[in-house]
């Protein structure tokens, strides 16, 4: 394996739920865990991107990017979050999978951290 995938994550997913009023939800009072090993997480963009938002309450965004390696299939949801290195970062819109000849080459996700 190359040097590049050596980040370890965990993916969490929660399970979905219904409220009172019969909209679907997550409940992320105890999420599933997969511990993944051999991927890649790096800040997105040069230099990190990082948004803040300062209209009601001090919020700042950063983006990171998750990769795999050469041929591996990644179960990761838009709706998945992941930790990695004591963040939690939520998976920010669709997960890419790369394929070629039909088959899965890679997996790309972009992620965001919300403080």
């Amino acid at each position: 394996m190359s040097r590049h995938y050596q980040h370890t994550i965990v993916r969490l997913r929660a399970a979905e739920t219904t409220d009172r009023y019969g909209n679907t939800k997550r409940d992320w009072s105890a999420p599933e865990r997969l511990t993944v090993t051999g991927v890649n997480v790096q800040p997105a963009g040069v230099p990190a991107r990082s948004d803040e938002d300062t209209t009601d309450r001090q919020v700042t965004v950063t983006g990171w990017h998750l990769s795999t390696p050469k041929g591996v299939d990644l179960d990761l949801e838009e709706t998945d979050r992941v930790e990695w290195e004591g963040l939690t970062l939520q998976v920010d819109g669709k997960v890419g999978r790369w394929r070629v000849a039909g088959r899965v080459h890679h997996v790309e996700a972009a992620l965001k951290e919300v403080d």
